[in-house]
């Protein structure tokens, strides 16, 4: 007869506090990734950045995902090592590339210096220093974000999961909506564009500690669930990583139908916002310590919406038709963006509205589509592959859109503060998003056409009566 025993995570208030803290840290995290979205003029007034310098700077958020297999090699520790090393080492790296950041942007010792990378190219030596920070900082956000993912499902697996998940994403939205509008607003008052960083890399040592709190929970929770196995004769069954695992994820072609949606999706979105507060000043004329109010729109707005298009997929299905819409709704968004008699700035409040419902459409019905085509023991590798799939664009296109601005789409000169900065016509940059919208679509076909050939699910609700 089984005995009677719980375990930590059948308290509901043991659960939900866990979640809130480790929401707590990524909401800190997606602070510091996007606080320099809406600085971008700042930097080229303050520290004379140009904007092929932001674009690199920016980029560098994948380096070391991308290059180094961090990220993958992130994935593998956590399955064997478990989340409490794992997740404290990732915040623990989030705090030491903000502060290198923290150091670049506000000394003066690097003014004036230049270094030649690989004998390639020359950089200003404070942009690779900030640059590298954020590279360092990228790897551990990236695996923070695996990281939580897994704490969840070890908490909610057969309770909340759903409503957790989407829980922990609306926090995450919350930390890029405050960077996009308190970034410009923190600078201004406290004088300088590397004030902002500062506050960021406070937030991210109380989130650290935040975390450190949570460790203990979580082993408390071990210790409660080993002994309830030992009571009802439970054997953990789970296998560990293997190489073939990797191999069997990487010959799914559904597998790589979404991974390419994500990456094209998100690097129509996550880049989009590096420079929207800017398009905001060039094409809309709003005020520079406005500008990012109009952007921080997205990501509240997805606050709420993400869960319902959620709960619809689950109780209604049609997961690859609801990628479809968002993908449509993305691509109408930025060409509308790219006609420049289209220039009032009510127009752009309903077109970022447009693209915050994009946004939720995708990622809810992304997301828990994986799981359908990937058997779960390889859930956690399949997720930090899309990752590294993702993080290829999240590097590579704001660089990409920093030339294009440089090189093709300056217009004039202004002074701001007694500084001469340039203007941008954004319409090219506009019709690159555009483009990647349009490839985005077609790889939505492309899914529902699979998941027809192989019966995945994907249009079938995710809850079975």
């Amino acid at each position: 007869m089984e005995k009677i025993r719980q375990t930590l995570r059948d308290s509901a208030a043991a659960r939900w506090a866990a979640l809130f803290i480790v929401s707590f840290t990524m909401l800190c995290g997606y602070y510091l990734t996007d606080i320099m979205a809406p600085l971008k003029g700042l930097l080229e007034g303050q520290l004379s950045w140009s904007s092929s310098e932001y674009g690199f700077f920016t980029s560098a958020y994948g380096w070391f995902n991308v290059f180094l297999l961090m990220l993958i090699i992130g994935g593998i520790i956590l399955d064997k090592m478990g989340v409490r090393f794992t997740g404290l080492g990732a915040a623990i790296i989030m705090v030491i590339g903000t502060l290198i950041k923290y150091w670049a942007v506000s000394t003066t010792s690097l003014d004036g210096e230049v270094w030649n990378l690989f004998w390639l190219f020359d950089v200003k030596a404070q942009v690779f220093m900030a640059a590298l920070g954020y590279a360092i900082f990228g790897v551990g956000v990236e695996v923070a974000g695996i990281t939580v993912s897994k704490i969840i499902v070890k908490w909610f697996k057969g309770k909340e999961l759903a409503l957790a998940m989407g829980l922990e994403m609306a926090m995450a939205r919350i930390g890029t909506g405050l960077a996009l509008a308190t970034a410009v607003p923190i600078a201004k008052s406290m004088g300088h564009v590397s004030k902002p960083i500062l506050v960021t890399l406070i937030m991210l040592c109380i989130g650290l500690i935040a975390f450190i709190m949570y460790t203990f929970m979580d082993k408390k929770l071990d210790k409660s669930q080993a002994a309830y196995d030992l009571d009802n004769n439970v054997v953990d069954e789970e296998e560990s990583f293997k190489i073939r695992d990797l191999f069997a994820i990487i010959t799914n072609r559904g597998w790589w139908y979404i991974a390419i949606l994500c990456v094209l999706f998100y690097s129509s979105v996550f880049p989009f916002l590096k420079y929207a507060a800017d398009l905001m000043v060039n094409k809309f004329g709003v005020q520079e310590s406005l500008a990012g109010l109009i952007p921080s729109v997205l990501p509240f707005g997805t606050i709420l919406l993400t869960p319902i298009f959620g709960n619809l997929y689950d109780r209604k299905g049609k997961g690859a038709s609801i990628m479809m819409l968002g993908a449509i709704l993305l691509i109408f968004v930025h060409a509308m963006f790219s006609i420049p008699i289209l220039n009032h700035w009510s127009i752009a409040i309903i077109l970022v509205v447009i693209l915050g419902i994009a946004f939720s459409l995708v990622p809810s019905a992304m997301w828990p589509s994986i799981p359908k085509i990937i058997p779960e023991k390889r859930l956690g590798t399949a997720y930090a592959l899309i990752f590294w799939v993702q993080n290829w664009g999240l590097m590579g296109i704001p660089a990409l859109i920093g030339w294009v601005l440089d090189k093709y789409c300056i217009t004039g000169q202004k002074v701001v503060e007694g500084v001469t900065v340039p203007t941008y016509d954004y319409t090219i940059p506009m019709l690159i998003f555009t483009s990647l919208g349009v490839m985005a679509l077609g790889f939505t076909f492309l899914l529902k056409a699979e998941d027809k050939k192989k019966g995945y699910g994907l249009e079938l609700p995710n809850i079975q009566e």
